[in-house]
């Protein structure tokens, strides 16, 4: 994969931004932290080196200096709201989070509970947070949110939140999802600080949009496109432009919430001018690091064509609104690309028009593209994936990888014994069996021996994948994308 990103002096220049910020407000800052702690795989998937885990290494770093408050809406406790990359409830992520960042030896402060009306759901996770030694804090809504200011800036509203005991000058604050509460947190913060007498500063930590490369550059396209759903629209910082001349990218939600934020700050500061746009609340430095800008335009407009893929599939199966897709199709326009000219789909598409079967198509690193068809043993992908192998590793087409007497009792095990209608061998089959024939066979274990480089490959299928199969091609690395098409008639998809 061809890298335009130097995460390196990313997190050297982000570490500095976050140091001088703080030393600016006198050794106290409150950071909101958005986006993703683990595993950020849009920015490394858009910024080609960029770590999937820089942020978390970020801290990390600075851990002497910092400690985390984690927010979470009661509402969202109460509706079980889920992670849907994770599959698991907001509240369980956050132990999950808790848990990872206490072993790298980052303090954890508490958990603030947002948003709270006497949930039952919301007290029973307090109740388990208080049962595992994990501080934690009520906040209720505050009458007038967010326009009341006088009265937000209280003892009546952010008065009566209880403050949450720090003691590091860098206080993180994260969520594991939007709509958590971490502004309102922060700000609370800081109100109650400046009662103490301690003059504590805000900022925020978004990676995206990047605010000093252009408005429609394909990576700030790229999260429109990630966050379709949203309805989120980047555009230029008006109150930026105004106060310095200068164009810089923000978010609509930002800068529609900047005048509240800003009269807030100033009642608490005494400064009417804390802030003079979201661009200066901002503290990301992703934009500096961009060293190879062709190679990032590449790589995030083949993020574009992915996000497009995947709302079509989600929408064919009722999970979201025709708007989001259209909103995909208009961003596509903007760049003057298609859905096809993602490389892997035509081939994929011409395979299954040429055989009259389910198709599917992969890049090689070297730019190579291989397909396979699926047949009475095995899908599509799972063909596509053996004979990959096989291209990387120089094996003749016609080799058999995997032995009939080592198919044979996989088969029988999904019918006979897992109950399974289907004899067709998916991925996670077939390389089950490619591991054992690998055990006594040298070509086996050679094409065997190529699956990481399988990694960060494009692929398309000519058909929605099942659940499993899709998972599976994930942990291989690849970037999957599918024809918004069912593989069959059943109904239970």
């Amino acid at each position: 994969m061809q890298i335009g990103f130097d995460n390196n002096l990313y997190i050297q220049k982000q570490t500095e931004n976050i140091l001088s910020r703080i030393e600016k407000f006198q050794g106290k800052l409150y950071l909101e932290f958005g986006g993703k702690l683990f595993d950020d795989y849009h920015a490394a998937r858009v910024l080609p080196g960029f770590d999937v885990n820089g942020k978390i290494r970020l801290l990390h770093e600075l851990r002497d200096k910092a400690e985390i408050i984690f927010c979470i809406s009661a509402g969202d406790i109460e509706k079980t709201k889920m992670r849907a990359d994770l599959g698991i409830s907001y509240d369980m992520e956050v132990l999950r989070l808790i848990d990872d960042i206490t072993a790298m030896d980052i303090a954890v402060n508490s958990v603030v509970i947002t948003q709270y009306t006497g949930q039952r759901a919301a007290d029973a996770f307090a109740k388990k947070l208080t049962s595992r030694g994990v501080k934690n804090y009520i906040h209720r809504p505050i009458e007038g949110y967010p326009l009341a200011v006088d009265y937000i800036c209280s003892d009546e509203g952010y008065g009566s939140n209880p403050y949450v005991e720090t003691t590091k000058p860098l206080v993180v604050v994260t969520a594991p999802g939007p709509g958590s509460g971490k502004l309102a947190t922060c700000l609370s913060q800081v109100y109650h600080e400046y009662k103490r007498g301690v003059m504590a500063g805000y900022a925020k930590f978004e990676t995206f949009p990047i605010w000093n490369i252009p408005l429609k550059h394909p990576v700030n396209l790229a999260y429109e496109a990630a966050t379709a759903d949203l309805d989120d629209v980047n555009m230029i910082d008006p109150f930026h432009l105004e106060a310095y001349g200068k164009t810089t990218v923000n978010y609509n939600r930002d800068v529609e919430a900047f005048p509240i934020v800003q009269n807030i700050l100033g009642r608490i500061t005494g400064d009417k001018e804390f802030y003079r746009s979201p661009t200066d609340m901002g503290v990301n430095m992703a934009g500096y690091a961009i060293f190879d800008d062709e190679v990032v335009r590449k790589a995030a407009t083949e993020e574009i064509f992915r996000r497009y893929y995947t709302a079509a599939c989600d929408v064919k199966q009722g999970k979201a609104s025709e708007a989001s897709l259209h909103k995909i199709e208009n961003i596509m326009q903007q760049l003057d690309v298609n859905a096809e000219s993602r490389a892997v789909v035509a081939p994929a598409l011409a395979k299954m028009r040429q055989t009259e079967q389910p198709a599917a198509a992969i890049e090689l690193p070297d730019g190579r593209i291989v397909t396979g068809k699926a047949s009475d043993l095995m899908s599509a992908c799972s063909a596509t994936v053996l004979n990959s192998l096989k291209a990387l590793t120089g094996i003749q087409d016609s080799v058999m990888l995997i032995r009939p007497e080592v198919l044979e009792p996989i088969l029988r095990l999904k019918i006979d014994y897992l109950g399974s209608r289907s004899s067709v061998l998916k991925v996670d089959d077939v390389l089950a069996g490619l591991a054992v024939s690998a055990a006594t066979e040298p070509v086996a274990a050679k094409a065997m021996s190529a699956l990481p480089l399988l990694r960060d490959c494009d692929m398309h299928s000519t058909q929605m994948l099942h659940s499993g199969d899709q998972g599976t091609l994930r942990k291989l690395g690849l970037r999957i994308t599918m024809e918004p098409k069912y593989p069959g008639k059943d109904l239970f998809f």
